[in-house]
């Protein structure tokens, strides 16, 4: 079983890496970077990180606020691949990291209507085929040749309809000369007090030898009445959403399951509502108003980083917090998979 050694609650100006965490020298370079949950992952974990690609403008300008770049390209990860003046360095890394978006794999809604079709991941953004873009983050591993690539994901990609597209995916990662590891990971069992299930793609590249790995992690959970700020007693929630929520009982998981039970009809309003006594559930960037079970407001920004092990004195800038949260892999779950992969892969 592998320890886990970082705290969901951090600060930024504490540096990096974390405590007791010895700093090597092996380089990561991601892309689908975001606000940088993973790169501050890597970071605690002791990684050299060198930047990486990211379409969003504004998104980008956060993430060089926050984290000060050796490389940043913002732009379309297809335009990076076709790129002929990357610095050298970027074709000698240790690990490539990606997490191509995947809201046309996730569990909610009618996914499937979605594949193959265009759509606008952000208000503004151009128009792409997101099911397309994990191939494309397979095309940037060809380009970069690292000694292990990291492709993350929604638990979807691996269920139902969606097994041909990973089946698609091993295929595609075998043909380019990687060995591949598949990890159903859990943030909860990580010590983070979130319920969010990630797939793991770990590629080893063949002709390095590097051995398997094994990741089993089983921290005790982390409930949500070890982090609720209860100082904070500021009612968030709209008119409406306050009489549906006067209305709850514990086994109301949402506003959805207040207006079933007492109005008797199906309602696709599906923000949850988070319970003291459980684990809070998976933060998503589209999910709109959350409410407390315990008070009738929303998640505030201490406890939207306590949940998404975001260090609290991050400068969210103009983006609001529950989107770029929502968005990224918690900096303490990658940190703890890097650290594995350094210690079992590298050696270090």
């Amino acid at each position: 079983m592998n320890n886990t050694l970082f705290p969901y609650k951090w600060y930024l100006q504490n540096g990096y890496p974390e405590r007791n965490i010895k700093r090597h020298n092996l380089k990561v370079f991601g892309t689908f970077i975001c606000g940088g949950g993973s790169s501050m992952g890597y970071k605690l974990a002791g990684y050299q990180h060198l930047g990486g690609v990211e379409l969003d403008a504004s998104i980008a300008e956060v993430y060089k606020k926050n984290h000060n770049p050796k490389y940043i390209f913002v732009e379309d990860i297809r335009a990076f691949n076709k790129r002929n003046d990357l610095p050298d360095e970027l074709y000698h890394l240790d690990i490539l990291d990606g997490s191509p978006p995947c809201s046309t794999f996730s569990m909610c809604g009618q996914r499937e209507k979605a594949w193959g079709k265009q759509k606008h991941f952000k208000e503004g953004q151009v128009l792409q085929r997101l099911d397309d873009l994990v191939f494309v983050y397979i095309d940037t591993i060809k380009k970069l040749k690292p000694k292990v690539a990291i492709l993350e994901n929604v638990k979807g990609i691996i269920l139902g309809n969606a097994m041909a597209y990973a089946k698609e995916i091993l295929k595609s990662l075998n043909i380019i000369g990687y060995d591949v590891q598949v990890f159903l990971l859990n943030a909860a069992s990580m010590g983070i007090p979130q319920k969010r299930e990630r797939v793991f793609f770990i590629c080893r590249r063949k002709d390095m030898e590097l051995p398997k790995l094994n990741l089993k992690f089983n921290a005790p959970p982390v409930l949500f009445n070890q982090i609720i700020d209860r100082r904070d007693e500021v009612v968030t929630l709209t008119e409406y959403q306050k009489m549906l929520w006067d209305k709850r009982c514990k086994t109301d998981k949402s506003f959805g399951d207040i207006i079933d039970r007492t109005e008797h009809r199906l309602s696709m309003f599906s923000n949850p509502i988070i319970h003291s006594d459980d684990v809070a559930p998976t933060l998503t960037s589209g999910a709109g108003v959350n409410a407390l079970y315990d008070l009738p407001r929303s998640l505030n920004k201490k406890e939207l980083c306590e949940i998404g092990s975001y260090p609290v004195d991050y400068d969210f800038g103009n983006v609001k917090p529950e989107y770029l949260i929502g968005m990224s892999v918690p900096p303490a779950m990658i940190a703890n998979i890097a650290y594995q992969i350094a210690m079992q892969c590298f050696n270090i």
